[in-house]
């Protein structure tokens, strides 16, 4: 699997991405990061924990690296869960919580390929 058919599988917008780094072994090398990244790690703990701060944080990194990484379908549960938590509203993100963990599968699970 090419770089842009991972992101095609990731529902990703490679286009976009391309668009601004116009290099893939960049890309490549930005999205192999993406892996060790603790932000969707933390956002399952402080949700877990009920820490309403620690998972807003969590959340906010993560839909900034979903956005410069052109993780669109990522960035969009993302975003909406940042803005939950921004809100303060842990009952809501935690209805939320079951999508951002079902786009993170499928954006670890191209990776993976």
């Amino acid at each position: 699997m090419d770089i842009k058919e991972c992101y095609e599988a990731m529902h990703g917008d490679y286009e976009d991405v391309f668009s601004r780094l116009r290099n893939n072994a960049l890309i490549i090398k930005l999205v192999k990061k993406f892996e060790s990244d603790q932000s969707y790690a933390e956002l399952k703990q402080g949700l877990a924990d009920k820490d309403a701060e620690k998972a807003f944080r969590a959340a906010h990194t993560l839909k900034g690296i979903c956005a410069n990484l052109g993780f669109k379908s990522l960035f969009e549960v993302s975003y909406e869960i940042t803005e939950a938590l921004r809100a303060g509203d842990m009952e809501q993100a935690k209805v939320m919580w079951p999508d951002v963990q079902a786009c993170y599968a499928r954006v670890e699970n191209a990776l993976n390929q």
